[in-house]
């Protein structure tokens, strides 16, 4: 038989796949999982096999394994937390990413793959409009972001003290203050102990209702404070899309001589929209910025951005040096410079392919629509009686409260989840409640790329439908008073 003609199971499985991949992209999926913990061990736990099996088969069972656990990240009607929906376009350019396997860690490995970050990396700084001296390093998420800019960071403010810290590491090293917010992301506390900071080398500052630092107390924490810094801001707090005082900010960082970190990680997309630009304005005078893809460039997981003004402290902080990983002068960005993986997939693909399918206008279209959609369901909210919106909505993000006219706070929380409970049983949404000021909220991120003003009415309606409801039925059962 000649070559080529005869189909080779593993070429059998890839075909498969793709062709499950249109159906399940194309077809409406159960939001929330059918499976809970127990099942799905059942499902997955089917032995370790003493001979090999054929992949097609084992894609099958894999399959039907998987799917009572998925989760509806990619629906337009999930709103739980702020992820984004894994564009078709850019899991398209996951997928030959895996196909090709590329080892992306230096240009010799993949020079495709190295010449294609350090075009993105390009295209990302005119989307954001930040310093195009920049460095970037194409990392899995803004977790990992931060840990590679607040290593950058950690490495230059010991340098600029005088402490040698590739040579010495922390061993001797005078003492980093670190300056954040108390309503600053999980990541970026999980990213500093990482890095070998304890909970007594960082300073919680106070935020405001809005969670937006404190910039007085941070002028006050700067002045008290000896040694080097390094100061940790955010645009779009997680809860409510808040953005810090950049401008101020900026300049108590610079007169003390700090590193400024911004966590910008869906935020600082606000900065390729022209009319919301004035969000994030003075987020570009910072040292480094912390940014997902997943989010608003809708790219698939595995996916973000390290960026970092000095290339050189960047390169420093993330060296992995080797005899047998040479370099010539001819070749291109060698992406393992900038992020701490030797073997890595080949992110840029999916990046490169993202901005081209959607360019400076589908970016921008796409943050725009989600911003209006929160500000739609935020007015509806706030004509009905007993629903509370909590923040001032400038980007995506509502935060919901509910209760009756005499309810305490332990009564409103109570009412907050029964309302959660009721918009996720119909099997139409997907939310989730946090705690947020003490209080038990309802929080509604908009983010997914499907997401528009039909889908925004549709969950406001069914928000008063189910308010109205409860609130009748918390009437009907209150005793009377006498």
């Amino acid at each position: 038989m000649s070559r080529g003609k005869r189909k080779q199971p593993a070429g059998d499985a890839l075909e498969r796949a793709a062709a499950y991949g249109q159906r399940f992209r194309g077809a409406s999926r159960p939001l929330h999982p059918s499976a809970d913990a127990s099942a799905l061990r059942r499902l997955f736990d089917v032995g370790l096999p003493e001979a090999g099996r054929e992949p097609a088969a084992v894609l099958e069972d894999l399959i039907a394994a998987a799917e009572p656990g998925l989760v509806g990240n990619t629906d337009p009607r999930f709103f739980a937390w702020v992820m984004g929906s894994s564009h078709p376009a850019g899991v398209a350019a996951d997928w030959l990413t895996s196909i090709w396997g590329q080892n992306a860690a230096l240009y010799q490995t993949s020079p495709a793959a190295a010449i294609a970050e350090e075009v993105t990396a390009t295209w990302l700084l005119e989307l954001l409009d930040l310093p195009r001296a920049s460095s970037i390093g194409f990392t899995t998420g803004a977790t990992m972001a931060a840990f590679i800019c607040l290593a950058a960071a950690r490495g230059e403010v010991l340098r600029r003290a005088g402490h040698d810290f590739d040579a010495d590491g922390l061993q001797g090293a005078p003492g980093v203050a670190v300056l954040v917010s108390e309503d600053a992301h999980a990541s970026n506390f999980a990213a500093l102990r990482f890095l070998g900071f304890g909970a007594r080398n960082i300073t919680r500052l106070p935020a405001d209702s809005e969670g937006m630092l404190d910039v007085a107390a941070l002028a006050a924490a700067l002045a008290a404070s000896r040694g080097p810094v390094i100061v940790v801001c955010q645009a779009g707090q997680i809860n409510t899309g808040a953005f810090d005082r950049f401008d101020a900010i900026a300049d108590l960082a610079a007169a003390r001589g700090a590193w400024l970190h911004v966590d910008g990680a869906f935020g600082l997309w606000a900065r390729a929209v022209p009319e919301l630009k004035a969000l994030a304005s003075g987020a570009e005078r910072a040292d480094s910025w912390a940014v997902d893809g997943h989010k608003w460039l809708q790219m698939p997981y595995d996916s973000g951005f390290a960026i970092v003004r000095d290339a050189d402290a960047h390169r420093r902080a993330m060296d992995i040096s080797a005899s047998y990983l040479s370099e010539s002068p001819r070749d291109g960005r060698n992406p393992t410079h900038y992020n701490p993986e030797l073997s890595r997939r080949a992110r840029g693909f999916a990046a490169w392919m993202m901005i081209q399918v959607l360019g400076r206008q589908g970016v921008a279209a796409i943050v725009r629509r989600h911003c209006e959609c929160a500000a739609l369901i935020a007015a509806r909210c706030r004509s009905v009686e007993g629903i509370e919106v909590l923040n001032r909505v400038r980007l995506n993000q509502v935060v919901l409260s509910f209760r009756g006219r005499e309810d305490d706070d332990r009564s409103a929380d109570a009412l907050t989840e029964r309302m959660a409970e009721a918009l996720n049983a119909t099997g139409r949404y997907f939310l989730r409640t946090a705690e947020w000021k003490g209080r038990r909220v309802l929080r509604v991120s908009l983010i997914a790329d499907g997401t528009d003003r039909a889908i925004a009415e549709d969950l406001a309606d069914a928000i008063e439908t189910a308010w109205r409801t409860i609130r009748s039925t918390k009437l009907e059962t209150t005793p009377t008073r006498r």
